[in-house]
């Protein structure tokens, strides 16, 4: 008889595909956590999911993938079909694992950021769409995290070929596996904590379209250390973004343990920092890119990591997060986009 819990049983059977190097690296960030907390209070690390596998720069949306991907092959699908803005890290990284599994991909890449800088629908994410061979299909439809019209027209014509397609919701998230990638994150945390000799207290992370804030919601709930994990919304719409994560999470519990209950305290999205709209940087994500990159050299971009690192240095700064505390700051990836926002540097 294992003496697993319950819910880690269950995710070590949902099948999934292998797409990350391994564990991704936890990095200590000594000279932001100085520059924040001079007296040496606070330490501050970074989880390295922009770092996690060779695919097309890998982040976040790899790591939900390989659960969606071994579906969508157990269903004999062969293509896989998407939805995001024009500087989509998540259509980037599903045409990155269709490539890899010898399937194709259809995404949407929809006007999300009301934006048109020089060359934004042809550098960064898109431009590494492209190249990996994704059917890339622009429109003109604005930014919802919600399930879009488009996708389903994009579906039917794979269907309509002879194709059969398998639908991925944005950002991987509004999908019954959706929250299983950063649930296994928690344990992958855990296990890398025994080796560093460190517990993280906090967890910082980015929140969009939710299940990477879910997961980590999930893992942390159910293992019962007290672990707090802090979204920072740059959905620019923080109410159905948080309605959406807490969905995710229960969603996500239930599958791997229907008597772990998700309290409604432990969905925590602080919506100071989206600077009212998806997509755009204001000062405070400029000026948090700028810090991160001339500290530790970590480089954030512009949509999601530069939001969440602006809300990680308040945090600190205000003392919300409390002397002592270990931060793990869950780094997503998206650096790709920074080349679509040269102008703004």
């Amino acid at each position: 008889m294992s003496s697993q819990p319950a819910y880690v049983q269950k995710l070590a059977s949902i099948p999934k595909e292998t797409f990350l190097f391994g564990s991704s690296p936890i990095q200590l960030l000594p000279r932001l956590s100085e520059k924040l907390s001079p007296d040496g209070k606070v330490k501050i690390y970074a989880k390295r999911e922009d770092c996690n596998s060779g695919l097309a720069y890998g982040g976040n949306k790899v790591r939900k993938l390989e659960y969606l991907v071994a579906d969508a092959k157990a269903q004999g699908c062969d293509t896989l079909v998407s939805v995001g803005g024009v500087q989509s890290n998540h259509t980037r990284a599903v045409t990155a694992v269709a490539t890899a599994s010898g399937m194709q991909a259809v995404t949407i890449q929809e006007k999300w950021v009301p934006i048109d800088p020089p060359l934004y629908d042809k550098t960064g994410n898109i431009l590494l769409s492209r190249i990996m061979g994704g059917d890339v299909r622009l429109n003109q439809e604005g930014f919802d995290i919600g399930h879009k019209e488009a996708t389903n027209k994009a579906f039917e014509d794979v269907k309509a070929r002879g194709g059969k397609p398998y639908y991925i919701p944005a950002g991987a998230s509004d999908h019954p596996l959706g929250g299983l990638g950063f649930t296994n994150v928690v344990l992958e945390i855990a296990e890398q904590e025994k080796t560093l000799g460190v517990f993280f207290d906090t967890l910082v992370v980015c929140s969009v379209t939710g299940s990477s804030h879910a997961g980590l919601i999930v893992g942390a709930v159910a293992e019962g250390r007290g672990r707090k994990v802090i979204g920072i919304d740059a959905s620019g719409k923080p109410e159905a973004a948080k309605a959406q994560v807490a969905r995710i999470a229960r969603s996500t519990a239930t599958l791997l343990d229907p008597s772990l209950e998700i309290p409604d305290d432990a969905v925590v999205l602080d919506e100071r920092f989206h600077e009212g709209i998806y997509g755009i940087p204001g000062p405070s994500t400029m000026a948090a890119i700028a810090l991160a990159a001339q500290t530790d050299a970590m480089i954030t971009d512009p949509v999601y990591e530069g939001k969440s690192m602006a809300g990680l240095i308040k945090l600190v700064e205000e003392g919300s997060i409390k002397a002592g505390s270990n931060v793990l700051y869950v780094h997503l990836g998206g650096q790709p986009a920074l080349n679509a926002y040269s102008s703004y540097f």
